[in-house]
């Protein structure tokens, strides 16, 4: 009897080595969530409403300023400067913005409006941010379209990216290569914000239906929805001068529905 318990034993441990080993990527990813290269606990930061409020009125004023520069110009140099001035203005300030959110509880259903407030699903934080950036969208309709129409309501077909089993690290040279900007990215069953810096640093900013189930802002190494996911979307919204046009002068953003 005391062979056969220990046999059990052994064989127990030897499925759950085994199966740790097959599911190994997916276990390292789910410790690092929780747990930092050092092995630390990882603390979450808060959601910060009172910051976003702030922030959504400063980039206001500074909107408005711009587009009465914009309405004055004459000259192709003076029309050039006030699109470079916008474009590093929402660069600047839209990741700021979704930072606010970090820590508010991710709902399938979450239609929140303010950092903390409730649940926020995916589609809803980025037709929120967009919104609260003085983008005239219809938040409720954008939120629920598939990503590539949430994409297509903002960038030409031509400038959409879509790419099919890419591996990643092919996917994330593509989005460095054709440079920084603000991005919203489609994935699998997901919509997401895509921000790679000048310096070529790429942040993955999202309500997350996976752990921790939160906003979360992630790096390229941890960003493992944007990793595993086998369909890439991608559109530039700060690196477009028609859509900087759009901004400047209040111009609304009906939801892309196709032809039928």
């Amino acid at each position: 009897m005391k062979y056969l318990r220990r046999l059990l034993f052994l064989s127990i441990l030897g499925v759950g080595v085994a199966l740790g080993w097959i599911y190994r990527g997916p276990l390292i990813d789910l410790c690092q969530k929780h747990f930092g290269a050092s092995g630390t606990p990882v603390v979450q930061p808060k959601p910060d409403p009172q910051r976003y409020q702030q922030l959504i009125a400063e980039l206001k004023r500074e909107r408005e300023t711009l587009a009465k520069r914009y309405a004055s110009a004459r000259t192709a140099k003076e029309i050039s400067n006030v699109i470079n001035e916008s474009q590093w203005l929402l660069e600047n300030m839209l990741p700021e913005m979704m930072r606010c959110w970090l820590g508010t509880p991710w709902g399938f259903h979450g239609t929140c409006e303010t950092p903390g407030s409730g649940e926020i699903a995916c589609g809803y934080f980025v037709s929120t941010i967009l919104r609260d950036a003085s983008f005239k969208v219809e938040r409720f309709r954008l939120a629920r379209q598939p990503s590539q129409r949430i994409i297509r309501t903002f960038v030409p077909k031509k400038e959409m990216h879509i790419r099919t089993r890419l591996n990643y690290e092919g996917f994330l040279a593509q989005v460095i290569e054709r440079g920084p900007g603000i991005r919203i990215v489609g994935l699998d069953k997901h919509v997401a914000f895509l921000v790679v810096t000048e310096e070529k640093e790429v942040r993955f900013i999202h309500s997350s239906g996976a752990s921790p189930y939160c906003v979360v802002d992630e790096d390229q190494s941890n960003a493992s929805s944007l990793k595993n996911s086998h369909y890439r979307v991608t559109g530039n919204l700060t690196r477009n001068p028609e859509i900087i046009h759009g901004w400047l002068t209040g111009a609304d953003w009906p939801t892309y529905q196709p032809a039928s």
